[in-house]
């Protein structure tokens, strides 16, 4: 912790700006040899890395957006600079910090993954619920504020973190609920917590989390049913919901989907629209939570209705819809895969899902469908030919018109994805110029650059080497 307040530091009157009229990150000439200097300064040699195999491995994600390596030019600092710059690597700050079993809150450091906090936690009756697929960082999910399969029953990262600790890019420490503190609610001035919860990296390096923790349920129980029709399944969704039933995980996968996870994880589910259902309570509730489920699916003409109450049957099941995203790759092999998301009122998912699958046919698009029903969270894993430019074009229509699809249905252009770099314009669709300006002021005061990007301005010039 101290060596990246050092860091920052040392870094800080070395900051690029961000030109308004170019877009471009710029430094001083000869900046980035006097930074790496001072990094190594306070890492050493061995905690500094400028190698282009390191840089390449760091310098992109699982999107499809291009990737630039190249340290000498631009000098953000993230934990994922796609524009190039320093990459913070936190995965050897892996320490749980604070368990309070009677409280049910824990305090991580960033590279704490929820399957090793729940390992940690496995003698203690608690688990941390919030299960994104991917065995990501705690302060990562923060940052992008994740949710996953769970966030039915128990919310997403916005609604699991009581506390952060976040070095600004001045290298100054901010706690965002106040140093040490751990209330399960405050109205102590501004929610600074849920400020940087889904800030994604642009206000600070979140550096620890504190967490909320839940009991153990007492039983668990899954199933699979096949639906005729993505209308049928989608309704059994919003009914299964509107009766009340708390349910832990409902997942939609249509028959692309649910042929692809076959293909990958060698299953034999039949290749119709499917709900992968969870249950979650004591016995006595379970009973009453399957048996109204049941109904309400039989009703919509579910058929195949497989329970399992058996771990390893339970983990097989979940691992197939985790893996959905390689799944969908390996229908077309040699391809990149897209995935884009929306999130609409739970009225609207059976209108908004039914006419993003005709989209998808009449477009001629490879895009299976796997969604966090429960919560109105849906995503498209689109498998495209980069370099077909016809496909390509067709690919980026049909996301502008699922997101305003779902903008038109009083919903969001992203439900847990972020905006990133692809959904910025949709972003200023979605919450206003006012907005807009809002974030970009709160940037500009967190990150210290306002004063660069003014001289930027007034010199009419961009410093590149």
């Amino acid at each position: 912790m101290t060596l990246l307040r050092q860091a920052l530091r040392f870094s800080s009157p070395l900051l690029p700006f961000i030109c308004r009229r170019c877009r471009t990150y710029s430094t001083q000439a000869g900046a980035v040899k006097r930074v790496i200097s001072a990094f190594r300064s306070v890492s050493g040699d061995e905690g500094v890395s400028v190698g282009s195999a390191v840089r390449e491995q760091h310098g992109r994600d699982e999107s499809v957006h291009s990737l630039y390596t190249h340290f000498h030019m631009r000098l953000p600092i993230a934990c994922f600079p796609l524009l190039g710059g320093v990459c913070l690597n936190l995965r050897k700050m892996d320490q749980v910090l604070d368990l309070h079993q009677e409280d049910f809150d824990v305090t991580v450091e960033p590279g704490v993954t929820p399957k090793g906090l729940n390992s940690y936690l496995r003698d203690t009756g608690l688990w941390f619920p919030v299960d994104p697929g991917a065995d990501a960082s705690l302060c990562g999910m923060a940052a992008t504020s994740a949710s996953g399969t769970n966030a039915v029953r128990y919310g997403t990262m916005r609604g699991n973190v009581l506390n952060l600790e976040v070095v600004l890019a001045d290298g100054t420490v901010l706690h965002t609920a106040g140093k040490g503190r751990r209330p399960r609610k405050t109205s102590a001035g501004y929610n600074l917590t849920n400020l940087f919860v889904g800030s994604e990296g642009t206000l600070g390096i979140i550096t620890k989390a504190t967490l909320r923790l839940f009991g153990i349920p007492e039983s668990m129980v899954s199933a699979v049913c096949s639906f005729p029709s993505v209308q049928s399944a989608v309704d059994s969704t919003v009914q299964i919901l509107q009766a009340g039933v708390p349910i832990a995980r409902i997942e939609f996968l249509d028959d692309v989907m649910i042929n692809a996870c076959n293909r990958f994880n060698n299953l034999s589910y039949a290749v119709t629209p499917t709900l992968f259902l969870e249950f979650h309570g004591s016995s006595k509730s379970m009973e009453e939570q399957v048996s109204i489920t049941e109904e309400i699916t039989w009703d919509n003409g579910g058929s195949d209705f497989a329970w399992s109450e058996d771990e390893e049957t339970r983990g097989r099941l979940w691992k197939a819809r985790h893996d959905a995203w390689y799944a969908a790759l390996a229908l077309r092999p040699g391809c990149k895969a897209y995935s884009t998301d929306v999130c609409v009122p739970i009225s609207r998912l059976p209108q908004i899902i039914v006419e993003t699958k005709e989209d998808l046919i009449r477009n001629n698009i490879t895009g299976p469908i796997a969604g966090h029903v429960g919560d109105g969270n849906f995503h498209c894993l689109i498998v495209l030919d980069p370099n077909d430019p016809d496909e390509v074009q067709r690919v980026h229509s049909f996301t502008e018109r699922l997101a305003r699809r779902a903008l038109a249905m009083d919903g969001t252009c992203t439900g847990e994805h972020g905006i990133g770099l692809g959904k910025r314009a949709l972003l200023r669709e979605e919450v206003g110029l006012l907005a807009i300006e809002v974030m970009q002021e709160h940037y500009r005061r967190y990150s210290a650059l306002d004063f660069l990007t003014t001289r930027c301005q007034e010199n009419k010039v961009c410093f590149k080497f």
